[in-house]
């Protein structure tokens, strides 16, 4: 009598299971997302605010601390040419600050663009972009977001540059 019972209710508890799994994974399509905007946002910030700290001198460059293994591939490529020739084939200017004598203390503006970029918009007048990737697997045990460009002057890509300069 008690296993008649425990069946009907059994049947039922799976049934709202089965109903909040549904929910979850319909969330969970919107979810990242809008999480990622945030993850986004905070990772620019405080890749900002680590270099403004160290004034640009941090142990490891902080675009390859940050970067994608992509972004890190063309940074190397950087180094490699300058090993080789002895010459640089860099942009000539601190990508994060456009600017070759950097003002770390300076205002600056971090949003989202509609496009999914994130724009920092520095006091003396520079816009600079960037687009990360984040781990659509794991989200909420990983909250990593990695740099994959940086978009700067007049929608010049920092990869594309480095990968046809440095070759």
């Amino acid at each position: 009598m008690q296993k008649s019972i425990l069946y009907p209710i059994l049947y039922i508890s799976l049934s709202i299971s089965g109903l909040s799994v549904a929910i979850a994974a319909i969330d969970n399509t919107v979810m990242p997302t809008q999480t990622y905007v945030s993850y986004k946002l905070a990772i620019i910030s405080q890749m900002y605010k680590q270099d403004a700290e160290s004034e640009g001198f941090g142990d490891i460059p902080i675009l390859v601390e940050y970067g994608t293994s992509e972004l890190q591939a063309a940074l190397a490529l950087e180094q490699d040419y300058y090993d080789r020739t002895q010459m640089s084939c860099n942009v000539g200017f601190d990508i994060l600050w456009h600017s070759q004598d950097p003002d770390y203390a300076q205002d600056k503006q971090i949003t989202m663009t509609d496009t999914g970029l994130v724009k920092v918009s520095l006091t003396q007048g520079r816009d600079i972009y960037y687009e990360l990737v984040c781990d659509n697997t794991n989200y909420k045990n990983n909250n990593r977001c990695q740099i994959d460009d940086v978009i700067f002057s007049e929608d010049i890509s920092l990869k594309a540059y480095l990968f046809e300069q440095c070759r």
